[in-house]
């Protein structure tokens, strides 16, 4: 599946070649896949099906948490009129589970459903910061802190020293970390039973953000977004 999303599409022997597997392998794999309806064939091509809609919005909506993210992860980007991102923490890495642009923002990779690196990111801070030193060893163990860019945080002491002091200020800061030319604000989000694995996050062009709106104006609209959101949380 993941090799069809890559390619866009693939015939048996393209998908043989890329993964370095028997013919007769891929076509029994693929043979599966269209069974189960989560593949089609127009010719000799394969491409997966729109099954997959489903289960992503399965996947969206299984949670509480992750259907009232929705409407808040709006709201802050009419207010900012930034992008804003609402990120879950799977298996070590973030995912963007909502994106919303206003009308200031700028194009980011944050696509629904991207994964990527913790460290690298705001939202990934903010996360982390509400994580066992344990945890993030693990995380460290599995997926080591590869660099996006020149300014990407790399080092194992600093790493472990940053969510120490956003548990503190509660805001995490991406000054061009994940991407050139973007910098974040991100806040976790706590659930009642005291667990964080959710994150809001802003980002922009620094050219459109003073260091005064990036490090007060923005973390504080966060604060009161995220203070109600949690507060819908704990609500029966």
């Amino acid at each position: 599946m993941e090799a069809l999303q890559e390619h866009d599409s693939g015939r048996v022997t393209k998908l043989a070649d890329a993964l370095e597997l028997a013919p007769s392998t891929v076509h029994s794999h693929l043979t599966t896949l269209l069974a189960n309806g989560y593949a089609i064939k127009e010719g000799d091509e394969y491409y997966l099906s729109l099954r997959f809609l489903e289960h992503g919005k399965y996947v969206r909506n299984r949670k509480n948490a992750y259907r009232t993210a929705k409407s808040y992860t709006k709201r802050l980007a009419e207010e900012t009129d930034y992008r804003v991102e609402f990120t879950i923490e799977e298996n070590g890495r973030g995912i963007y589970m909502y994106t919303s642009s206003g009308k200031h923002a700028v194009w980011t990779y944050s696509t629904i459903g991207k994964r990527f690196y913790l460290h690298q990111a705001a939202a990934g801070k903010a996360i982390l910061s509400r994580s066992s030193r344990t945890f993030v060893e693990e995380i460290i163990d599995r997926w080591g802190f590869p660099s996006a860019t020149e300014d990407t945080v790399t080092n194992a002491k600093t790493l472990f020293y940053q969510p120490e002091a956003i548990r503190e200020s509660r805001i995490s800061f991406n000054y061009e970390e994940q991407l050139e030319g973007i910098k974040a604000v991100g806040i976790p989000v706590n659930r009642s039973d005291g667990r964080v694995i959710e994150a809001l996050s802003i980002a922009s062009s620094p050219k459109r953000l003073t260091d005064e709106q990036f490090e007060e104006d923005i973390p504080d609209v966060l604060f009161g977004v995220a203070n109600e959101f949690e507060l819908k949380l704990s609500l029966p």
